[in-house]
């Protein structure tokens, strides 16, 4: 039997979703081998096929447009569910991105990309990896930070402000879900090989809906220090319908993004 390699993040929504896959819960003419990196390491990583299935941001697609072709199933948007600029003190977008330098999660992230369609003039910012963006603006290392996953539930804690919503952004410019990310075969894989991918990842995640307990451990073994409650808001707000098939609207939504973000 084939062995895959499937590259997925760490964070609570990819560990519960894909905890029956990489298990052998769930019926598949393959096996895989999982690595869990971080949203911008996979990102990067696409760029030389190194998985043969991966998590991709959305904002990453049009690079590696001609090595992956997305899937159905495993994606992760919706409504709610967007990035955050946050500061030390309330403040509008325009005084956030003027300030001095703005913390980002990676330029090939979808967060990057919808920053850069509601603050065009953005130029000033610094790469830093996901959880390291809260603690830097406090710290008042930058001015303002673009944070992601599960800091969103946890800006507060550290005497943070939010700025915008960008999923409220870009909910009200385009009457779309936030297309966050998406599952992506390599281009090389035959098609029936692709097929059986997406239905054993859908059958993946109908398994974490029918039996949410099952993946209790692995998620906490991936969740660092996140607390009980914070991984099962992060589960709630990234798993959802989509997540079973990105559905019409939702490959509206990637196109949208894609096209509008082309040479940010």
């Amino acid at each position: 039997m084939r062995t895959l390699i499937f590259g997925y993040s760490p964070c609570p929504n990819d560990t519960f979703a894909f905890h029956a896959l990489a298990h052998g819960l769930v019926d598949a003419p393959f096996t895989i081998e999982p690595v869990l990196l971080d949203i911008e390491e996979l990102n990067r990583r696409a760029h030389d096929g190194a998985f043969d299935l991966t998590k991709l941001s959305v904002g990453a697609f049009a690079a590696v447009g001609d090595r992956y072709r997305l899937l159905r199933s495993g994606a992760a948007l919706g409504k709610g569910v967007g990035p955050l600029v946050v500061a030390r003190a309330p403040m509008s977008l325009e005084a956030a991105i003027a300030g001095g330098p703005v913390a980002i999660p990676g330029r090939e992230t979808t967060a990057y990309r919808l920053l850069r369609l509601a603050a065009p003039s953005l130029t000033d910012t610094v790469e830093l990896r996901y959880d390291r963006i809260l603690r830097a603006v406090a710290d008042g290392a930058v001015h303002a930070g673009l944070i992601i996953h599960e800091s969103r539930f946890t800006y507060a804690d550290h005497g943070l402000h939010k700025v915008i919503d960008l999923g409220d952004w870009w909910e009200r410019e385009t009457s779309l879900p936030v297309p966050l990310a998406g599952i992506c075969a390599r281009a090389d894989l035959d098609a029936d090989m692709t097929t059986a991918v997406e239905q054993a990842i859908r059958a993946s995640v109908q398994y974490a809906f029918d039996h949410p307990e099952a993946s209790r451990e692995y998620v906490r073994a991936h969740a660092q220090e996140m607390s009980p409650e914070v991984c099962a808001q992060h589960i709630a707000l990234y798993v959802n319908e989509h997540s079973l098939d990105v559905g019409d609207q939702g490959l509206a939504a990637i196109a949208r993004l894609v096209s509008a973000g082309r040479d940010p």
